[in-house]
């Protein structure tokens, strides 16, 4: 496995408190051209692949990786290529856009958890619960839409109350055998407008454009004071966030890339070993097939 990126300086440790403008959004890349980057990734890929097939088949643990971050930040990208070798059986990824009627009649948590992955799988969520901490804190007035109590709809209170929920969610989720790897893209509001403009001016991007990500654009400090109090207050040991440099792609396509091999590589994993039992019926069935 690379052991030339060290991941422990992007993981946010449990009780910190989070400033981001001390948190870089880009780092001295971790490969030397184009050619090299994507044969590390490669290299990653195939480590990833042969990971995913033990644990597939051992079965004792789920993954769940999610990435959050701000508009054109990667997202599609990662999973893209990140997952691009892995085999589809044996992983799924959703993505959570505005919720719908049925959803908002649910606690918060609800239409994530119908969605976490089983045993053996690897789940990916592009956006997740945690967007009730964040696009709802920078836009309290969707709060109306969830019906919630009057007693507890009170957003200074409210926030702390869900953070609580998700640390007790993700530990609960720990201590079933589920892994968690929490992806913040760090993307820097220069980088940012770059990205959108390229969506206007090259026409293959076009589609890729909406105009409420300029109206999201406007409230960019108000994320990024949502995303501190949410990093601080979520980030633990049994499931950390990762503040990843995000202005280079490649670079934090690769650093996410480490992180999965590494949680990957950490579990108790092993193909299942056969009872003497199985392994006579093995022979008979392999003494049949040959006659055949």
């Amino acid at each position: 496995m690379s052991t030339s990126i060290k991941t422990r300086k992007f993981q946010v440790k449990e009780g910190k408190q989070v400033n981001l403008k001390h948190w870089p959004t880009s780092v001295e890349p971790f490969y030397r051209s184009k050619e090299h980057y994507l044969k590390l990734l490669e290299e990653h890929v195939s480590e990833l692949s042969h990971l995913q097939s033990v644990f597939y088949a051992d079965r004792h643990y789920a993954v769940l990786l999610i990435i959050q971050a701000m508009d054109s930040a990667g997202k599609d990208g990662v999973i893209q290529h990140v997952m691009s070798g892995l085999n589809p059986q044996g992983c799924e990824v959703w993505a959570f856009k505005q919720p719908s009627v049925e959803e908002l009649a649910h606690d918060f948590l609800w239409r994530t958890a119908l969605h976490l992955p089983e045993r053996g799988r690897l789940g990916v969520f592009n956006r997740s619960y945690y967007e009730e901490v964040l696009v709802v804190r920078v836009h309290p007035a969707w709060l109306e839409k969830q019906n919630l109590p009057r007693e507890l709809a009170d957003p200074p209170a409210l926030w702390k109350r869900r953070y609580n929920s998700i640390v007790h969610f993700e530990r609960h989720l720990y201590e079933s055998g589920t892994r968690i790897i929490k992806i913040f893209l760090h993307l820097s509001k220069e980088e940012q407008r770059q990205r959108l403009l390229s969506r206007i001016d090259e026409p293959e991007k076009n589609w890729k454009f909406s105009a409420s990500d300029l109206q999201e654009r406007q409230c960019w400090k108000e994320y990024m004071k949502a995303y501190e109090a949410c990093l601080s207050a979520t980030s633990t040991d049994e499931a950390p966030w990762y503040v990843v440099p995000a202005d280079d792609k490649p670079n934090a396509r690769l650093v996410v890339s480490q992180i999965l091999l590494e949680t990957l590589s950490g579990l108790n994993i092993s193909f299942p070993k056969l009872s003497p039992e199985q392994l006579q019926q093995l022979q008979k069935s392999r003494k049949i097939l040959k006659q055949a």
